[in-house]
C-alpha cells in the first residue's frame, strides 16, 4: 500500500488562498507565509501528490485541473477541521456532548419543544444547538455534516442519509367566523383563490409553493394581504378578518380552541404532509444523539397510536445505518417528498 501524502492544514489553506487570489505572493500573504516558504510548500504538495497544481499565466498563476480538485477537497477538510475545533471548545466549557439539531417551521412549533424538554431533563450536560431552516437546507446541512439531526417535510432520496417517519401534520384552511367559506367541511385550494390570504414570509417554502400552485391552476395570482413570521400569527390575523390562511392542522386545532376561527379540511393531495427525522449513520452517532432520535420516534408513535407503549416505538430504530430507510417504508412516505410544501 502506498504511503499517505504528507501535508498539513497550512498547505491546504495555502492552495485555497492561491486559487482564490490567482497569485502566489498574495496567497502567501493571506496565509501569513513568505513567498519563498509558500513556493516550497506548493512544490512539496506537488511532490507528494505527484502532479502539477499551478500553472503560470501573464496575470499570475492559475489552478490546473488537479489543483482545482485539490481545492474542492481542501475546502471540505478545512471546514471539518473548523467544526472539530468548535466542538472541542464546547467540551472545554464543561459540556459532555453536543447535538446540532435543525427543524422546519412546523417542527419548531409542534414537535421540538416536548421532545427537547424530555431530553434535557435526562441529559442536562449535553448542549443542544437548535436552528430553524427550510427543509431542503436542513437536508443539505445533515448531508455535509453541519447538522447532526434534522426534522424535515418529506423524504427525499439523498445518498448517505436515512429518514424515519416523525409525525403527520396535514395542511388545512383557516377562515374567520362568518366568512363565505366558514360553513364548508372541506374545500379545494382552487376555491380559495378569490380571497385575500395571510401567509408566512416569502422566504418560507410554503409561501412559494402556494404561489406556484395557484399559477398552475391558471387562476388570478394569489393575493397575500399580510406576510408574518409563524403559523400562530397567521391564525391571529385570520381571526382579525385580515384574510384566510393555509396552516398545519396541529396549529389550527390548537389555535381554534382560543381563537374565533374555523378549520376546514383541504381536498388537494399536496396538503397531506409527513415530517421525517433525518440523520446520517445511526451507529456512528453518539449515544445521546441516538437517544434523542429514539425520543422523536416515540413522540411520533404516541401521536399516531395513543395506545402504544413507550417501549414499542424505539424498536424500529435501526442498529445498523442502512436499515434506517427501511424503517420508514414507502407505505409511510408521501412519495419523494420534494413536491410537498415544507416550511
Amino acid at each position: 500500500m502506498a504511503a499517505a501524502p504528507q501535508f498539513d492544514l497550512t498547505d491546504l489553506q495555502l492552495i485555497v488562498n492561491i486559487g482564490d487570489l490567482g497569485n502566489l505572493t498574495r496567497g502567501a500573504e493571506k496565509s501569513n507565509l513568505s513567498a519563498p516558504a509558500a513556493s516550497a510548500r506548493v512544490r512539496h504538495l506537488e511532490d507528494c501528490l505527484q502532479t502539477q497544481l499551478l500553472s503560470r499565466t501573464n496575470q499570475g498563476v492559475e489552478l490546473t485541473a488537479a489543483g482545482q480538485a485539490l481545492v474542492r477537497h481542501a475546502r471540505a477538510i478545512l471546514a471539518r477541521a473548523e467544526l472539530l475545533t468548535l466542538d472541542m471548545r464546547h467540551y472545554e466549557l464543561g459540556a459532555k456532548g453536543r447535538v446540532r439539531l435543525m427543524g422546519n417551521t412546523t417542527a419548531m412549533a409542534e414537535v421540538l419543544p416536548a421532545v427537547l424538554g424530555r431530553f434535557l431533563s435526562t441529559y442536562s450536560d449535553v448542549e443542544i444547538e437548535v436552528r430553524e431552516r427550510l427543509s431542503h437546507q436542513i437536508v443539505k446541512a445533515v448531508a455535509d455534516g453541519t447538522a447532526d439531526v434534522g426534522i424535515v417535510g418529506g423524504c427525499p432520496e439523498v445518498d448517505g442519509l436515512h429518514f424515519l417517519p416523525c409525525r403527520d401534520d396535514n395542511l388545512v384552511l383557516v377562515v374567520p367566523k362568518g366568512h363565505p367559506l366558514s360553513s364548508r367541511r372541506s374545500v379545494a385550494f382552487s376555491d380559495t383563490l378569490d380571497y385575500s390570504f395571510v401567509g408566512l414570509s416569502e422566504a418560507s417554502a410554503i409561501h412559494a409553493y402556494l404561489i406556484q400552485t395557484a399559477a398552475a391552476i391558471g387562476r388570478q395570482p394569489l393575493k397575500f394581504r399580510a406576510e408574518v413570521s409563524n403559523f400562530d400569527v397567521v391564525c391571529r390575523m385570520v381571526e382579525a378578518n385580515v384574510g384566510i390562511g393555509v396552516v398545519t392542522r396541529s396549529v389550527a386545532i390548537r389555535c381554534a380552541k382560543v381563537m374565533d376561527i374555523r378549520v376546514i379540511q383541504m381536498t388537494d393531495s399536496w396538503t397531506t404532509r409527513k415530517l421525517h427525522i433525518c440523520f446520517r449513520s445511526f451507529d456512528e452517532l453518539p449515544p445521546y444523539t441516538r437517544e434523542l432520535i429514539r425520543m422523536f420516534v416515540e413522540e411520533a408513535a404516541i401521536d399516531s397510536a395513543p395506545g402504544a407503549g413507550p417501549d414499542e416505538p424505539a424498536a424500529i430504530i435501526p442498529t445498523r445505518g442502512p436499515s434506517a430507510r427501511q424503517a420508514g417504508s414507502s407505505s409511510s412516505r408521501p412519495g419523494r417528498g420534494t413536491a410537498r410544501p415544507g416550511s
